[in-house]
């Protein structure tokens, strides 16, 4: 059973890679193929944001007042504010980190128990265990050694724009964005997608945003095209990375 289970998991491995296969045969020569624009609530695996809201504040209405209650302005803006509004995300991440930490541990341990007088027995331990020593009749040792050093140095440096698009206007009117760009260069494709949830007021009068006003921010940046497809490892190598405890 599990010789079979192993050939029907090889074969699937097979049949995934060689569907990908022919899909690559196929656009030989050609460039990659930039996606579709598709509505973001339509696309798979799309979800509505839910997250703990404040109590509803009802509007009162004031005689002879220009301003109601609840408005975050007083004069109207072209600013991102409803479901389907476009903004622009600024991208700018330049972090390093430096880590390295060295651990050294021993420790050694002896321990000596013997019995010189146990009610009167001893001639019988003698007699039961010939040739032993009432002091020492356990001496155990040990010892252990353990060292470990680890060393990151990590410099990252990102430097983007991205129009997204309000997907969602939550209860307490923050609001959930997301987007998209491919730029194809030759035979490569670059994406950029970026997703989270962001306040009215961190919304810029350009009508911009920076990343880091993000909440639960999502940023993805890679490609797809020859030269990402040259770095990256085959299939069959992959699978035995993981598979292989060796």
């Amino acid at each position: 059973m599990r010789i079979a289970r192993l050939a029907y998991l090889g074969l699937a491995v097979f049949a995934l890679a060689g569907c990908s296969a022919l899909d690559r045969l196929a656009n030989v020569g050609e460039s990659p193929k930039m996606t579709d624009i598709q509505n973001p609530q339509a696309s798979t695996g799309y979800k509505p944001v839910s997250m703990p809201m404040p109590p509803p504040i009802t509007a009162e209405r004031q005689p002879a007042s220009l301003w109601a209650a609840g408005s975050r302005g007083f004069f109207k803006d072209q600013r991102a504010g409803r479901v389907g509004d476009i903004l622009t995300v600024l991208i700018e991440i330049n972090d390093k980190g430096e880590f390295e930490n060295t651990t050294t541990r021993t420790r050694t341990n002896t321990n000596n128990a013997g019995i010189s007088n146990l009610f009167g027995l001893q001639g019988l331990i003698n007699r039961a265990l010939p040739g032993t020593d009432n002091q020492t009749l356990v001496d155990t040792s040990s010892a252990l050694s353990n060292e470990g050093k680890g060393t990151i140095d990590r410099s990252e440096e990102i430097s983007l724009k991205v129009a997204a698009t309000v997907t969602q206007v939550l209860p307490n009117g923050n609001m959930v964005v997301i987007g998209r760009q491919e730029v194809k260069v030759n035979y490569e494709v670059r994406e950029l997608q970026i997703a989270g949830i962001i306040r009215p007021a961190d919304i810029s009068s350009l009508n911009t945003i920076s990343y880091e006003k993000i909440a639960e921010a999502r940023i993805s940046y890679g490609g797809r095209g020859h030269i990402t497809d040259v770095q990256q490892p085959r299939y069959g190598d992959q699978v035995l990375d993981i598979l292989l405890p060796f």
